[in-house]
């Protein structure tokens, strides 16, 4: 059955329209036909303004997937979860682990979920599931699970540690995205990913027996990527003929800079605001 699908960014870090306001974080609002269902909840309750000034209900929301423990991914969950109080939530056990991210002086900040959503979790009981593996959020809609790291030009994208002494690398084997079918091809959702933008990709391909993937939304954590990386992120996105990128928060200029004179006419902004339709929505 085909149905409409409409892809909204609620938190971004940066924002083009009068009356929404932008944060450090990443949060979309994906309505699926009658259905309807958040990827990440930025990093505080700000989801809730945006959506309220872009008319966009949270009421229906019938899931909040999370594409990773850090807390500008995670801040709002408290927060969505009270304007959707049925919502499910679907998550990587790892999500709830410690989390720092490494000073220049060697010491830690912590970056991991705030305690009151952790508590929220643990609260829902029943309503979450854990997604270790490949999982369904709502009909044709499915986040990763765990990706595995087949690329050796690609790492986390930064400093993470699970110890606030830096002693312990944090995998981030909670790093999860979001994937959908449509009649173009699949449309990805990404929170950070940290596990590699290249290895998340051809899992996706994997999962659904080499569909070819259409748009790609969210952030890819190349901040820091080197010039090796850069030019095989670049090389494996033509070859795999991505039609439409919409990269923002954790990307980084540098590589935004790239993106958008290697793909002229298919790059777009993911600023709070931004909106993409869809067709067509088959299981995989």
């Amino acid at each position: 059955m085909e149905h409409t699908i409409v892809v909204t960014t609620l938190v971004e870090n940066s924002v083009n329209v009068r009356s929404l306001l932008a944060e450090h974080g990443l949060a979309f609002h994906i309505q699926a036909g009658p259905r309807s269902l958040l990827f990440d909840t930025g990093q505080s309750g700000l989801l809730l303004q945006n959506a309220r000034n872009l008319q966009v209900s949270l009421t229906a929301v019938e899931a909040i997937a999370l594409s990773h423990g850090h807390n500008d991914h995670t801040g709002g969950l408290k927060a969505a979860r009270e304007a959707a109080p049925k919502a499910r939530l679907f998550l990587h056990p790892a999500s709830l682990a410690p989390k720092f991210a490494g000073n220049p002086d060697g010491t830690g900040r912590p970056i991991g979920m705030y305690e009151e959503n952790a508590k929220a979790i643990r609260a829902a009981a029943n309503a979450v599931v854990w997604t270790s593996q490949p999982t369904e959020v709502l009909e044709g809609v499915f986040v990763t699970g765990e990706i595995p790291r087949k690329n050796a030009f690609e790492d986390t994208g930064g400093q993470f540690f699970l110890d606030a002494a830096c002693t312990q690398r944090d995998p981030l084997m909670d790093d999860q995205a979001l994937f959908l079918d449509t009649t173009k091809g699949l449309v990805v959702l990404l929170g950070c990913a940290h596990a590699g933008v290249v290895n998340t990709l051809e899992y996706i391909r994997q999962l659904t027996g080499g569909r070819p993937i259409h748009t790609i939304l969210g952030g890819l954590h190349l901040l820091k990527a080197s010039s090796e990386r850069m030019e095989k992120t670049i090389a494996a996105f033509r070859r795999l003929d991505i039609q439409r990128l919409a990269s923002g928060h954790c990307t980084g200029f540098p590589a935004l800079a790239q993106l958008w004179n290697a793909f002229p006419g298919r790059c777009s902004s993911c600023a709070v605001g931004a909106n993409w339709v869809f067709h067509g929505f088959c299981r995989v």
